[in-house]
């Protein structure tokens, strides 16, 4: 390609990024304009990826490589196969209806105070995170994707630290502390598993001689490069770690219910429906093809951490008191299953767990943004606050009844397809794990229909007999996200096709075939 469309993609938000930080404290509205300038025109760039890409064309394409510091092999190397040009598209997608819904969200505290926070840094802040996972999802460079993957802690950190959820029940100087623990706990853990990664990344170049991920993942299929197995073990242990965290997976979760507790509800979508998604996405693109004998010795492991993370997550959102740690920890119980489809090792389940990581951004965007709307009327995030919001506010209830239902997995929605999928793909080879797996659904509707009730139905409470319905704005944000789950509920294909022919290769590397069904179909 002449043009350069990858980078591009990437470039653009980061420009904008620069472009918002830029602009005078007094234009506060000229900033949130053209960030949101900046994020369509992204989302335009991710369509013509998108328009681009060949799902039955090579593994790679719209490929990109410079040298960069030759000296020791790292290459400015990007390309895009199914699963990555799905989740570019996503997070393109998810960014213009953040910028939207955070558009008040970083306004000053008070009016005429000097208490006032830099409105241009939120938004320039979202575009700088949004540039960093794209060139995430982009890199096929090991060593250009650590840096990325390193990179959006720091403003992911000043998200989460400067600009936390003003509804508080114990005050702003309370309110403050718990955000800065939150950020501090958030990037802590994050960079403890990047350190594990950079040593696992430098034992790489030592075994292979380069960091380019096609040419390592070749030389592992056609035997040129022969790792001994302890060594490829501890490399893929030192990889995953750092995965994991990022995912996040059961016992390294528990940095995520502070960060969403305390960010504003366009940052805890930024988090959960974007960031975590990288980890989950390298899981599938780095573990398994640089190390896919570790990934099968380590997979009875994972799987059981998987299916804890689904029983876990689901019991915890079950008994809580705040709305935005339920919809934490019901998107840990999510991502448990998406880890379990991936090391399934079938191609129903990888496909299944390509395919949650989309739905599962849209849907938990859906209900965390209109969570985020809900909060903001009554001041807090406490579910016994709230009662009959229904009678008062019928559109933001049906909106968020559609998002509870989403997260539930309901049928006709996007979420319940790549459920059943993880769900069939694991059955046909672990029995077991999908047995269980399946109570995580039960739970699931227990405390998406807890939450409803409490909040939307019954008596309607004195502090929410006046609360406004939502406006125009916050319509535009959701409305968009509610079609996209009922389109992609009914209709699939459009993301299988794209991602079906990169999964098939996957399964590949690991040298993995879908069971034989037990009984032969009638002729």
């Amino acid at each position: 390609m002449s043009f350069p469309l990858l980078t591009a993609t990437a470039a653009l938000p980061a420009i904008g990024a620069i472009a918002t930080a830029a602009v005078p404290a007094a234009r506060r509205t000229a900033a949130k304009w053209l960030a949101l300038f900046f994020s369509l025109g992204t989302l335009a760039l991710a369509i013509a990826v998108l328009v681009r890409f060949d799902p039955d064309g090579d593994r790679y394409q719209l490929t990109e490589s410079h040298s960069w510091i030759s000296d020791f092999g790292v290459r400015y190397e990007l390309g895009v196969d199914g699963i990555g040009v799905a989740l570019v598209a996503l997070t393109a997608l998810l960014i213009p209806f953040i910028v939207l819904a955070g558009w008040h969200d970083a306004d000053p505290l008070e009016t005429g105070s000097r208490r006032w926070r830099p409105t241009q840094g939120f938004f320039a802040l979202i575009l700088a995170v949004e540039a960093m996972v794209i060139l995430s999802f982009e890199a096929t460079d090991v060593f250009l994707f650590y840096i990325f993957f390193e990179a959006m802690l720091i403003p992911m950190y000043f998200l989460i630290g400067g600009f936390g959820d003003r509804a508080h029940e114990h005050g702003e100087k309370v309110a403050s502390t718990q955000r800065s623990y939150a950020a501090v706990k958030f990037l802590l853990y994050n960079l403890v598993g990047g350190l594990i990664m950079l040593a696992a990344v430098i034992g790489l170049y030592v075994v292979a001689g380069n960091f380019s991920l096609q040419e390592i993942a070749e030389a592992r299929a056609n035997g040129s490069l022969d790792m001994a197995t302890n060594t490829e073990r501890w490399l893929f242990l030192g990889f995953f770690f750092a995965f994991a965290v990022k995912a996040p997976l059961w016992p390294l979760h528990t940095w995520l219910p502070n960060a969403m507790q305390e960010a504003t509800a366009p940052v805890a979508v930024l988090i959960t429906a974007v960031v975590d998604k990288v980890g989950t996405f390298a899981m599938l693109r780095f573990c398994l093809q640089l190390f896919p004998e570790a990934s099968k010795w380590a997979t009875p492991a994972i799987l059981v951490l998987a299916l804890i993370s689904i029983v876990y997550g689901a019991l915890l959102a079950v008994g809580q008191r705040d709305i935005k740690r339920l919809i934490a920890y019901a998107s840990i119980s999510h991502f448990g299953f998406i880890i379990m489809g991936i090391f399934a090792m079938t191609s129903q389940g990888q496909s299944g767990a390509t395919l949650y990581m989309v739905n599962h951004g849209i849907s938990t965007a859906a209900l965390m943004l209109v969570a985020g709307f809900l909060i903001s009327r009554r001041g807090s995030r406490l579910i016994a606050d709230y009662g009959g919001v229904q009678k008062v506010a019928p559109v933001l209830a049906g909106t968020f009844l559609i998002g509870g239902l989403a997260t539930l997995s309901l049928p006709g929605l996007a979420p319940f397809v790549s459920e059943f999928l993880v769900l069939v793909g694991t059955f046909t080879r672990y029995p077991a794990i999908g047995i269980i797996a399946t109570f995580g659904i039960v739970l699931a509707a227990l405390y998406t229909l807890v939450l409803y009730q409490r909040t939307m139905t019954g008596p309607v409470k004195p502090e929410v007999s006046a609360m406004p319905d939502l406006r125009v704005r916050e319509i535009a944000v959701v409305a968009p996200l509610i079609v996209l789950l009922v389109f992609l509920g009914v209709y699939p294909k459009p993301v299988t096709d794209i991602v079906n022919p990169a999964v098939k290769q996957t399964l590949s590397d690991v040298q993995k075939k879908d069971p034989q069904p037990e009984v032969e179909a009638a002729k």
